[in-house]
């Protein structure tokens, strides 16, 4: 029974420092992590690393691969994107479109360079990383004396990545956002008793019914009180509908399909999946090109959030999307990880960057900070692996 509550103790470790994580930085601001506009905040400012951690969870997946140029080109499409908008005139579905293209092209440059032409993943991602970071700078200074170009006047495109559904007052209940936490409660209890119900059927080992009940309650728990926080900020975000979007596709494609399973085999040993009969070079190749698709995502939502292209935006985004996903339990050699763990990373990366902003924090200490996690995330990740291997 107690090697029982140990496994669960470690298979839950992140998901129990984040919530005493929170607990401390609600203390340690008396209370300001738990006021609704910060609940509001801590989806809005911190959505891009959990769409860019999609991503690089994916490159990670296939042998501790990364991307190192997501950040420069946020940078840099939010400066073509301001071009097209704002100067130029070009209205904004075709400039979303345009955008797209542009890191669909820049996504098969990288995925063939990586996978057909076996430039390592991190000198290829370097070298974007400087080039998009000067690129996007030089269009901002060339089309701007301040170095910035103001999207505010872009209604259609503030609205669609950084409005809110039925947007009511600032605390006055939305009813609609209340509702809407409802039946994700609902429809997360009904998928975990038909998942446990499908393994027991099956004869697969299962989940009590007891630790199912508890998962249960926790789960409706967090879901009514962040609807609840929300319904008082203004309503849903927009941005929380496409970062739930996104995480809910990718989870069914690791998990449920075999092009998801193929994202793991390589991690976990490229050689045998090639002989097995696996084009792994195509593998690699989509996991950069889905890469540069899901930062074009992020750059939309970057762009609207600020109202603005500078040069500034993207910084250190893929130091947070790398952190994400390892304090998620994404492991660095590859090959294991899951959509779930990486969601508690990047919301502990969130609740960190939230926590120390509200406490005045030094921006440099900051940085110390989660470099410190990063690194502790690691050693566990290295220490569970070894005794595991050991057994």
């Amino acid at each position: 029974m107690a090697k029982k509550y140990t496994d669960v103790l470690k298979k839950n470790a992140m998901l129990i420092v984040l919530v005493l994580v929170y607990i401390f930085f609600t203390v340690s601001t008396g209370g300001g992590m738990f006021q609704a506009m910060n609940f509001n905040a801590l989806i809005t400012q911190n959505a891009y690393v959990f769409v860019l951690a999609t991503g690089m969870l994916m490159c990670m997946l296939t042998g501790g691969n990364i991307d190192l140029s997501c950040g420069s080109f946020v940078c840099f499409l939010g400066a073509f994107g301001g071009i097209l908008m704002s100067i130029k005139g070009i209205p904004v579905g075709l400039s979303i479109i345009l955008m797209l293209l542009v890191g669909v092209v820049y996504g098969c440059a990288l995925g063939f360079l990586i996978a057909y032409v076996n430039i390592p993943p991190w000198i290829a991602t370097l070298a974007g990383y400087l080039a998009f970071r000067g690129w996007g700078t030089a269009l901002l200074s060339s089309n701007s004396t301040t170095g910035s170009i103001s999207l505010a006047a872009q209604k259609s495109f503030l609205a669609i990545f950084s409005g809110k559904i039925f947007s009511t007052p600032i605390n006055q209940l939305n009813v609609i956002c209340v509702a809407a936490g409802v039946i994700a409660s609902v429809v997360v209890v009904v998928t975990s008793v038909m998942s446990r119900a499908r393994k027991v059927k099956k004869g697969y080992e299962a989940e009590s019914m007891m630790s199912l009940l508890v998962k249960c309650v926790l789960s409706v728990a967090v879901i009514m009180l962040f609807a609840y926080k929300l319904a008082l900020a203004g309503g849903i975000p927009t941005v929380l509908i496409w970062v739930v979007i996104i995480v809910l596709i990718y989870n069914f494609i690791t998990s449920k399909t075999t092009l998801g399973r193929y994202f793991y085999t390589i991690g976990g040993n490229a050689e045998a999946t090639r002989l097995s009969g696996v084009d792994t070079k195509l593998i690699m190749f989509l996991a950069y090109l889905n890469m540069a698709f899901l930062t074009v995502i992020t750059t939309y939502i970057v762009t609207a959030r600020f109202q603005a292209a500078n040069s500034t935006a993207g910084t250190y985004y893929e130091m947070d999307a790398i952190a994400a996903c390892v304090v998620g339990g994404v492991s660095a050699y590859g090959g294991a990880g899951n959509i779930f763990g990486m969601v508690v990373g990047a919301t502990l990366i969130g609740v960190i960057n939230l926590g120390m902003s509200l406490m005045g924090v030094d921006a440099n200490w900051q940085k110390i900070v989660k470099g410190m996690v990063l690194l502790a995330a690691v050693v566990f990740d290295i220490l569970a692996t070894r005794k595991n291997n050991t057994k």
